[in-house]
């Protein structure tokens, strides 16, 4: 089984729990092929040779990133003190293509290839998620979409990410299996 876990990642949080995914998709099939891309890595040649597609980002504004978010964090992130990496990875991630443009580019598959999606969010009422949008995206590609999308949690805006979160992404990357 060849899985593709590709992700965005503003803060480092959602790249945590995109690698603690492929954690658990090697713990339940120790044979599986398994690469984890951030968004601007994951091209048409990468995804189409997918059995399980996981996409996954932050939740900004509600739902998915866009452009104007994007900007918007990485603005936020250049005024507090001690979180230069952060700072230098939000940066990144803004020059690249965020989850938006790249379903652009997504192909269509036939019916039988696998994907699941997953955000990053805050535990808060109005919060929102992006995985529903991501999940929708690709069903509109034709993936099937085998669990429900999944939220992990991060402690107000700029994290951490809740104690416990990487071993429930461990088991929800298992479970996909």
């Amino acid at each position: 089984m060849h899985t593709v876990i590709v992700y965005e990642s503003m803060y480092g949080h959602t790249r945590e729990i995109a690698q603690a995914i492929a954690e658990g998709v090697h713990q339940a099939d120790p044979e599986a092929a398994v690469d984890c891309l951030p968004v601007a890595e994951a091209g048409p040649d990468q995804t189409r040779s997918a059995d399980l597609l996981v996409v996954g980002g932050p939740t900004h504004l509600r739902g998915m990133s866009s452009g104007l978010s994007r900007r918007m964090a990485a603005a936020a992130e250049d005024h507090r003190e001690g979180h230069e990496e952060a700072s230098a990875e939000a940066h990144r991630t803004t020059q690249g293509p965020g989850l938006r443009s790249w379903f652009h580019d997504l192909p269509e598959t036939e019916s039988g290839t696998y994907a699941a999606a997953f955000d990053t969010r805050v535990d808060t009422p109005l919060a929102g998620g992006a995985a529903e949008g991501i999940a929708h995206r690709l069903s509109g590609h034709h993936y099937d979409v085998v669990a429900e999308p999944e939220g992990f949690l991060v402690e107000g805006a700029d994290g951490p990410l809740r104690a416990g979160e990487l071993d429930r992404a461990r088991a929800w990357g298992a479970g996909l299996v």
